[in-house]
């Protein structure tokens, strides 16, 4: 489905060629033009119903970010491992023993490795391990390795597209490819509008809200909505008072986060449509992170 193949098409910050490809395709089918600007931002616009003796419709820009993130290869040692670089955030004691895609002149299996715990000291059992202390294995010397691989090339998570009790989703770059998807079909369901909706596939938002940034300024819209994701906090170890959003709660609608104040206007725009809908729905402070409507 159309879910899994954002999923796992590969794209990182600044390395957002191959699903920039897919999303345009998507948006050929969905919108009247679609462009991509110099930065890479895949833009669909769906024009408004013409109504004669009316002034000019407003613009509505929807944006959700099509990069993942992932890593760079910053160095091959002589034994052929690979050093690298984080492109976004990551907590690294997650990234222990993942399968990854290094993408150079082919793409290559690896495997994330670090010092074994049987030859730690006690006082490095004690401390979380940093990125720097990580190393990819794609199973050559460095011989072989260097002439697929060079400083610069990109890296991506290899995880399989999943579904859990047949409901709940488990995939890499779920951020964002998630928004990329319901703004996709959203726009499938709309047949008459009544505003210009600008569809705005983002790049570089890990790294910066970089493309949203340059998008915003070149589309000016009157409203601007990002769809990205949230936290699932209804999880073991979380204090009721530190409970965000639960999975299964419905559609999120963000107030504040590190980024932003929601405009309360808009906020008490989408609940109203929300419950006029019988959508489900709950809200969301999030000072951890940070979206596309921060630009």
């Amino acid at each position: 489905n159309l879910l899994k193949k954002l999923c796992e098409t590969p794209g990182i910050s600044g390395y957002e060629e191959r699903i920039q490809k897919v999303i345009k395709q998507e948006l050929e089918k969905v919108t009247d033009e679609v462009r991509i600007d110099k930065l890479g931002n895949v833009i669909g616009i769906k024009k408004a119903k013409k109504l004669s003796g009316k002034p000019a419709p407003k613009k509505v820009m929807i944006a959700a970010h099509m990069d993942e993130i992932g890593f760079m290869v910053s160095f091959i040692d002589k034994d052929g491992f690979i050093r690298f670089a984080p492109v976004g955030g990551f907590d690294p004691k997650t990234l222990i023993a993942q399968r990854v895609v290094v993408h150079g002149t082919k793409d290559i299996g690896g495997v994330i490795g670090t010092k074994p715990i049987h030859i730690l000291s006690e006082e490095e059992r004690k401390k979380l391990p940093k990125i720097k202390d990580l190393f990819i294995d794609v199973g050559m010397k460095k011989d072989k390795v260097s002439k697929i691989v060079r400083p610069g090339d990109f890296v991506t998570l290899d995880r399989n597209f999943m579904e859990l009790n047949n409901k709940i989703i488990t995939a890499k770059a779920l951020d964002d490819r998630a928004g990329v998807y319901v703004m996709i079909e959203a726009l499938k369901r709309i047949k008459d509008c009544y505003v210009d909706i600008y569809a705005v596939a983002t790049v570089q938002e890990e790294v910066g809200l970089r493309g949203a940034t340059v998008s915003s300024f070149s589309v000016e819209p009157d409203v601007g909505i990002a769809l990205d994701v949230t936290i699932a906090s209804d999880i073991p170890g979380t204090k009721e008072e530190e409970v965000a959003t639960t999975l299964g709660g419905g559609t999120a609608i963000s107030l504040m986060d590190s980024h932003t104040i929601s405009n309360k206007k808009l906020v008490d725009f989408l609940r109203k449509i929300a419950e006029e809908n019988k959508i489900k729905y709950q809200t969301d402070i999030l000072l951890g992170g940070g979206t596309d409507a921060g630009a």
